[in-house]
């Protein structure tokens, strides 16, 4: 599943289709096709997993779910797990396996920005306040939570976790103060360090816990284990990442 910085790098990428006309839509996503040729494209944007692409009374929503991807230019999937193809008069984009929406609201009073761990109206004031309000809840699930930390994915969510020494089923209820600042500010800064390992092809030669078998400060075994309500894939050292009780 694409986590929030790759969708960064994906809005960039597109960028210059912004103020462009979409000429033809196709695909097998369950939207009214029609009502996209003829429209210019107002604003591509980004909250956390979701891909905005704005038209003038409505927004293409495009969340890539586990195994969704996209091709610039080229068709590079069978036509079965083409969702969506938006043609330009110079230039297509290409969404495979993906889930689309068209959205009639407006995106500003539906998203909260300040959710969003890549914007630059990020407030981890706001993200403190939310996880003060769930005590129960093990801090493996509200990093991947993206009410609370929107963009987030399993990848940051592991070596956020290994980077501040938190045991990834620790409730939120028994964690000090500091250490909860270290939790927001660091799921934030990996994002940045993500974004800047991933347009450098260099992401996974920094991964120190993610799929990891050893932990390089213990040089012991790491446990995998599904943790929390999630499930979701979590490698951890029960050696140096600290279970507050």
């Amino acid at each position: 599943m694409p986590e929030g910085p790759s969708l960064v790098i994906l809005k960039e990428l597109i960028s210059c289709y912004s103020g462009k006309t979409i000429i033809a839509a196709r695909g097998n996503a369950r939207i009214d096709m029609d009502r996209l040729p003829g429209r210019k494209i107002v604003a591509i944007r980004t909250w956390g997993k979701h891909l905005l692409i704005s038209l003038k009374d409505v927004t293409i929503r495009i969340h890539f779910l586990m195994f969704g991807s996209y091709s610039i230019g080229e068709q590079t999937k069978p036509g079965k797990s083409l969702r969506l193809h938006l043609g330009f008069k110079k230039g297509n984009l290409f969404f495979y396996t993906c889930a689309v929406k068209l959205i009639e609201e407006d995106i500003d009073e539906l998203y909260d920005w300040e959710a969003d761990v890549m914007s630059d109206n990020w407030s981890a004031a706001k993200a403190r306040k939310k996880l003060k309000k769930m005590p129960g809840t093990m801090v493996c699930d509200a990093l991947l939570d993206q009410q609370v930390f929107s963009g987030v994915g399993n990848i940051i969510k592991n070596e956020v976790l290994y980077r501040i020494r938190l045991h990834p089923e620790t409730l939120l209820g028994n964690v000090p103060s500091r250490k909860l600042t270290e939790l927001i500010n660091e799921a934030r800064n990996y994002s940045f360090d993500f974004l800047k390992w991933k347009k450098e092809y260099t992401l996974r030669k920094h991964w120190l816990a993610h799929t990891k078998k050893t932990c390089k400060r213990c040089d012991l075994p790491f446990l995998k284990k599904y943790c929390g309500k999630t499930k979701r894939r979590t490698f951890f050292c029960t050696n140096c990442q600290k279970m507050y009780p």
